[in-house]
């Protein structure tokens, strides 16, 4: 998929409501270490800022096609992102405490629009089962 950055970097910018946004700790691609971040989710897109009132991000993850999991055999409050198919980046991430490692866990798992194709279904399949028995 093709991604304009600059559409990209103007949404993250605009005034649509974030569904969360925090600090959390990412383990850098080259660099091994984790640095503090602070990111904004909108939708399926997580992007992540150097600082809280940075404009510009310093990148975005597309929250489509992976797996959000616990952090095995690592200290703390660690979780990750996990893109299946091979040669995908997995992200690590971590988090202050539990709370805000299971929070950023189930917004993350919810935000991508498989998800929310499969939560439009069942509720349309509840309308359709009320309307059946209030007829």
């Amino acid at each position: 998929m093709r991604i304009n950055e600059k559409s990209l970097s103007k949404f993250a910018s605009s005034g649509a409501p974030a569904d969360k946004e925090g600090y959390l700790l990412k383990k850098g691609e080259l660099n091994k270490g984790y640095q503090k971040r602070y990111f904004v989710l909108k939708g399926n897109l997580l992007f992540y800022y150097e600082k809280r009132y940075d404009k510009e991000p310093v990148g975005v993850i597309v929250l489509e096609g992976c797996t959000i999991e616990l952090s095995e055999n690592i200290d703390g409050f660690a979780f990750q992102v996990v893109f299946p198919k091979t040669g995908c980046r997995t992200y690590h991430m971590a988090a202050d405490s539990q709370e805000e490692m299971e929070a950023w866990m189930k917004v993350m798992s919810c935000a991508s629009y498989d998800y929310m194709k499969l939560m439009v279904a069942e509720l349309r399949q509840q309308l359709d089962e009320l309307k059946e028995n209030s007829q």
